[in-house]
């Protein structure tokens, strides 16, 4: 098995609209909804186990808060086939303009 392919939170912003792409983000759904890389769909780490729903035919690039959950989920899902990209700092390192803060989207103006 060859080592997982790690990116700079920084590179995340590369993967945006990318349709060959799912960027998955492995935080609780607590913190998803309170912001999280626009785009990104909300599969805790707890809940991995339904790999079997996730795309094949596209590359997996997953973040977590820091880091550390989403190189152990990237090597579960390399394990079973999956293509698989882990974000390096994970979302606390993530400053690029592609955050998406649902709350600030619905106040009423």
């Amino acid at each position: 098995m060859t080592g997982i392919e790690t990116i700079s939170a920084h590179d995340l912003d590369r993967y945006h609209g990318d349709r060959n792409v799912m960027i998955i983000d492995l935080r609780d759904r607590e913190e998803y909804e309170a912001g999280h890389f626009d785009g990104a769909v909300n599969i805790p780490y707890e809940e991995l186990d339904i790999y079997e729903e996730l795309p094949a035919d596209k590359i997996l690039v997953l973040y977590c808060d820091r880091g550390s959950a989403s190189l152990l989920a990237a090597r579960e899902l390399m394990q079973r086939g999956f293509r698989v990209k882990s974000v390096v700092g994970g979302f606390h390192a993530y400053k690029g303009t592609n955050l998406y803060f649902p709350s600030e989207h619905s106040k009423i103006k």
